[in-house]
Order: C-alpha cells, then structure tokens, then sequence
C-alpha cells in the first residue's frame, strides 16, 4: 500500500484549505466561537480561537496521519492491499465530513445564515451510507472496522459482522438524514438505540458465527502452553 501524493491529492488539499481558512478567518473572528449547537442549532457552547478556528483542522490532520501510519504497525498489514482503494475512500471521506463540518463554522463565523442544524445531520447521514456501503468490503485488520476477539479470530465472523454491519450504517445514515429535516427527540433517541442496540447485537452475532466456523481460531489454555 503505497503513498502518493497524487492518490492523497484530494485529502491534502482539504487538510490544506482547512489552515488556510483559519488563518484568513482568524483576524476577524470573534474572541468567542460557538463549537458546539444544539438540536435546534443554536450556539450552546462557545470556545476560543484556538478551539473555535483549530479544533477540526487538527482533527482532520490527526485522524488522517493515524489512517496513513497505523497500518505499518498491523500484524496484518498484507490484508491492506486487498482492499487499498476502499481504505483510501475511506480516509478521504472522513477529511471531506470534516471539512464540510468546517466550512460550515468559518461561514458561521463570516456572518452567513447557516443551518447548521440541517447541514451537520446530512453530513453524519452520508458518511454512515458511504460506510455502510463498503463496510463489507473490508478485510480482517487489528486497526480498521469491526473488531471484536471473535472477528479478530474467525474469517467467517469478520464477512459475516461487517456485511450487516454496513446494513446496520445505512439504516443510521437513513436516520441522521431524517433527523435534519424531522426535528423529533423521539427520532433523535431511536437513532441513538439503533446505534447502541446495533453495537451489542454485532458484537453478540461475531461471537456466534465464530462459535460456528470450523476454521476459527482457538487460544489454548493457560495450563497447555
């Protein structure tokens, strides 16, 4: 899995214009940023210029520098290569949400009317749909998708966990899309089970497809060793 600067052109050049546009926005930005707004989006947290202009470009940078560099150290690196260009979309995915996220506060910033509570939810709903797509595209790795001890040790229960995982996603990126148009807590708390109720059942089911593939692997007993 080779780095380019011309396959990683689009991230860098997001992670660029991120600084960019905090150093352009920081002379006329308020000593007070919102960095945080609730359901109805409105401001109900508010930081420094520090935080305010910074927080997610250094984010942005430190999420993508871990997905370059955590994969040299996987004791299943090789497992990469089978699936480098979804991993790369994935990368740069998650650098174009922030941006978004981002853009979005520096116009805030700059005195525009935006929605925040209809733009940041369709911005969490597409990257749900975008993962939830190539979830089960994913192969067995210590550092990227559903890692339990029991998908860590049974090819079967990987495919099997990650492929109604994506479903899992695309049903939670279907709900935070409808959240930005339905503003209804009743919606928002049955968002939040499905995603806490589809964690535990995804980590049941991996225990279960491992109990039935023959080909899994076992730790020996303490005493055995």
């Amino acid at each position: 899995m080779k780095f380019t600067f011309r396959n990683e052109a689009l991230s860098l050049t997001l992670l660029f214009t991120m600084f960019v546009l905090a150093f352009a926005t920081w002379p006329i930005a308020p000593e007070r940023i919102p960095v945080h707004w609730d359901f109805q989006g409105l401001p109900d947290r508010y930081g420094g210029k520090v935080e305010g202009l910074l927080a997610i470009p250094l984010l942005a940078l430190g999420i993508y520098i871990l997905m370059v560099v955590l994969p040299r150290f996987d004791p299943r690196f090789g497992h990469y290569f089978l699936f480098a260009e979804v991993y790369r979309l994935i990368r740069t995915s998650l650098v174009a949400i922030l941006f978004g996220v981002y853009l979005t506060l520096i116009l805030w910033v700059r005195g525009y009317s935006i929605k925040t509570e209809l733009v940041v939810p369709i911005l969490v709903g597409l990257l749900f749909l975008l993962l939830g797509n190539y979830l089960g595209k994913i192969r067995s790795t210590w550092f990227v998708g559903i890692r339990t001890p029991w998908t860590l040790s049974s090819e079967e229960s990987w495919n099997k966990t990650h492929r109604l995982g994506g479903k899992l996603f695309i049903l939670l990126g279907i709900g935070w899309i409808l959240l930005a148009f339905v503003k209804s807590p009743w919606l928002l708390a049955g968002v939040l089970a499905l995603l806490l109720g589809g964690i535990l059942f995804l980590t049941a089911y991996s225990y279960l497809i491992w109990r039935q593939d023959p080909y899994r692997q076992q730790i020996p007993p303490e005493g055995s060793r």
